[in-house]
């Protein structure tokens, strides 16, 4: 029998490498090299505090940006986890990302729009969507929003439990 939480991080890869967290511990980077006729898996780095939460990490040029499963944003160079910033303006997260942002959902249902750089945390607004569902408080779990937003033809989705709210985010032009 396993106990402990949900592994749900989702992996991001990159040509030869495949980055993965551990719910609440960290982490980590490993490089897939042919051996024989098959593959080996050589890490690269693993270290507490990486991205490792529910919502997974996006892959931005060459950093990666994610939540920890205690909350907080991490900005991370890919290829070394180097950490190159991190903010705890909120709690465990998803995100997208489209022209130079990510779009994060926080646990709590609200979206913060921060820029996508290395440079440091800059956030440019955050906002909860209207009406938001009530959530169930049982116990140590309460019902928490950790579906992924979408982006899509110039429209943001974001859904928590069974509301859906679509925003238009193409630049008028």
């Amino acid at each position: 029998m396993v106990k402990g939480p949900a592994q749900a991080f989702t992996p991001v890869a990159r040509g030869e490498y495949i980055y993965g967290g551990a719910l609440g511990i960290g982490g980590g980077l490993v490089r897939l090299k042919p051996q024989g006729s098959g593959i080996t898996a050589e890490q690269v780095y693993f270290e507490r505090g990486l991205p490792n939460g529910f919502g997974g990490a996006l892959l931005v040029g060459d950093y990666l940006y994610g939540t920890q499963a205690r909350g907080g944003l991490v900005a991370v160079e890919f290829t070394t986890g180097k950490v190159k910033w991190q903010s705890e303006s909120f709690g465990m997260s998803s995100g997208a990302y489209a022209e130079g942002n990510l779009y994060i959902h926080d646990e709590t249902g609200a979206l913060v729009l921060v820029e996508a750089t290395p440079e440091g945390y800059r956030e440019r607004g955050r906002f909860t969507p209207p009406n938001p569902p009530k959530k169930k408080e049982t116990g140590q779990m309460a019902e928490k929003a950790f579906a992924y937003p979408v982006i899509a033809n110039g429209r943001l989705y974001i859904r928590d439990l069974d509301s859906l709210w679509v925003y238009d985010i193409k630049e008028k032009r």
